[in-house]
């Protein structure tokens, strides 16, 4: 079976759609993924200027980001494979009055009918939750137009990682479901931008993303040994 058909793990999927109703409960199991996000948005939009873009968000969940960057003024569509999760993503478009186009369909495949259709393409936390991350990023390539920019984000694979993003997160402080990472499937940023590279994409930069689950505040920064977020371009 090739990647485009495989490249998905039903068991990731079913756990995103058991708990899909709470996508945008701001104090439920999401509340790190709203905090996370005006920063994930503001590194997109100062990147590649969302305003009047074709915006691309895979693995876009419950439109957290889709709906913000909706707001900033790009034509935006999404793209999930969880059924339930697409759904509530567009009942809170239409409740909210925001225009999104969402889909249920994986990288892969939207890429086969779609080549270089968006300005702009997004991927958020969704790369440690498939089988084969390298396929994702050459459907990403192929999705955007020469010259188009990328956005993805992820978490490293060290013992910090682990520790913070796994033990602290997951059963300490109870701010993830238990079960949501598996740390073997952590990326490291140097395996990111080698698969970026094979896939013809140029590294423009690499940020951290700092979260204090205490104070609740996130913040971009230089340390990239937990969560990091990434922009490449698309070769010309």
């Amino acid at each position: 079976m090739n990647a485009t058909a495989s490249n998905h793990d039903p068991a990731e999927i079913a756990r995103f759609d058991d708990i899909a109703q709470r996508w945008w409960d701001p104090r439920g199991e999401f509340r790190p993924l709203h905090e996370l996000n005006p920063v994930r948005l503001d590194y997109i939009d100062e990147g590649a200027s969302l305003r009047g873009k074709r915006v691309l968000d895979v693995g876009c969940g419950g439109g957290i980001l889709s709906e913000a960057m909706a707001r900033r003024g790009a034509d935006v569509t999404g793209i999930d494979l969880a059924p339930q999760t697409i759904e509530v993503a567009e009942l809170h478009a239409l409740e909210s009055q925001v225009t999104i186009r969402y889909m249920r369909e994986s990288a892969e495949t939207h890429a086969s009918h779609s080549p270089g259709a968006y300005d702009v393409v997004t991927c958020m936390e969704m790369l440690e939750h498939v089988p084969e991350p390298a396929s994702v990023l050459q459907a990403l390539h192929d999705l955007v137009r020469p010259g188009g920019d990328i956005f993805v984000s992820t978490l490293n694979r060290n013992l910090k990682a682990y520790l913070l993003a796994v033990v602290g997160a997951e059963y300490v402080l109870n701010l993830l479901p238990r079960g949501t990472h598996s740390y073997e499937r952590f990326i490291k940023p140097s395996e990111l931008s080698r698969w970026a590279r094979a896939a013809q994409l140029s590294v423009i930069d690499v940020a951290g993303l700092s979260y204090d689950p205490f104070s609740h505040l996130a913040r971009r920064s230089s340390d990239v040994s937990v969560n990091y977020m990434m922009h490449l371009k698309r070769d010309s």
